[in-house]
C-alpha cells in the first residue's frame, strides 16, 4: 500500500481502519475519536468491532466519547481494562433536546491491556501558580481508602499533578472537521500515554489534530481516515505545518 501522505513525523492512510490497522504493526499508544453513533447524520456510524482491531496494535488507548456511547458499546471493549476518565470541558456546548442540561463536556477514557506496571503512563504536571516552599513535606498518613501505599517525601517544585478535568476551547467556528478536537486537549493525554519519541495511532483521523499534537510534543503519528475529503484536509494541514522556518504558509 502507498500512504496518502507522509513526512518525518506523520503518515496518513486512506480507508477503513478495520482493513488498514492490522497491516501497520505495533504502536506505543492509540488516540481514538470514533463516530459516536448517536445521530442520524450520514457520517455518524459506529464502526462495529473497531476496539478489538486496535487492541492488536497497542496496549494503551485514549478514546473520546459520550457516556451513552461507552455504555451502549461496552461489550466491544471486552479486550480492554479501564484505568481512568478525563473530562474535556469546552467553552460552549450544544444539545439536541431542550429538556436536559446543556452538555459542555466530553469524556476521554484511558484503556489498557496486560499488566498496569508494563503500561507507559506519565501524568503531566502543570505550574501551580504558587511560590515554591523549597522544602520536603513528609506525609502525615494516608486516607483509609488508599490501602497500603508507601509514604514518601515530597518536594515542591512549583508544579502540580494535572487534574482529570481539562479545559480547552472547542473548535466551534474554525473547525476543519465536524468533530475536531483541539490540540490543547490532545497534548496532555498524548504525553501521558505515549513516550517521547514514540508513535501514536489515530484510527479516526478527522482533521489530523493528533498528528499536530504529536509533532509539537516530539512524537510521531500514524493516521487512518475513511473519508478522502478529510484525507486532503489533513495532508494540506500537515504540509503547511512542515514548511521550513522563514517561509510563509
Amino acid at each position: 500500500m502507498t500512504p496518502y501522505y507522509a513526512d518525518e513525523s506523520a503518515t496518513l492512510w486512506h480507508g477503513d481502519m478495520r482493513d488498514i490497522v492490522p497491516t501497520l504493526g505495533l504502536f506505543d499508544a492509540v488516540v481514538a475519536d470514533p463516530p459516536y453513533g448517536e445521530t442520524s447524520l450520514a457520517w455518524d456510524r459506529w464502526p462495529t468491532g473497531w476496539p478489538a482491531v486496535v487492541a492488536s496494535a497497542a496496549s494503551s488507548m485514549w478514546c473520546f466519547g459520550s457516556m451513552r456511547m461507552f455504555l451502549d458499546r461496552r461489550d466491544e471493549f471486552d479486550a480492554w481494562k479501564l484505568s481512568q476518565d478525563v473530562v474535556w470541558e469546552k467553552h460552549t456546548g450544544s444539545t439536541f433536546v431542550a429538556d436536559r442540561f446543556r452538555r459542555v463536556h466530553e469524556h476521554a477514557l484511558h484503556w489498557y491491556r496486560g499488566a498496569w506496571g508494563e503500561i507507559h503512563h506519565d501524568t503531566p504536571r502543570l505550574p501551580s501558580g504558587q511560590r515554591s516552599r523549597g522544602r520536603a513535606v513528609l506525609s502525615r498518613g494516608k486516607p483509609a481508602h488508599t490501602g497500603d501505599v508507601a509514604s514518601r517525601g515530597w518536594e515542591d517544585d512549583g508544579t502540580r499533578q494535572a487534574t482529570s478535568v481539562v479545559y480547552a476551547a472547542s473548535m466551534h467556528g474554525t473547525a476543519l472537521h465536524p468533530t475536531e478536537k483541539p490540540v490543547a486537549v490532545l497534548m496532555p493525554i498524548l504525553a501521558y500515554a505515549c513516550p517521547p519519541g514514540g508513535t501514536v495511532l489515530d484510527p479516526f483521523a478527522g482533521s489530523g489534530s493528533t498528528a499536530v499534537a504529536a509533532r509539537l510534543s516530539g512524537r510521531k503519528a500514524v493516521l487512518v481516515e475513511a473519508d478522502e475529503r478529510y484525507c486532503e484536509v489533513i495532508a494540506n494541514r500537515l504540509a503547511q505545518d512542515c514548511l521550513p522556518i522563514g517561509e510563509s504558509a
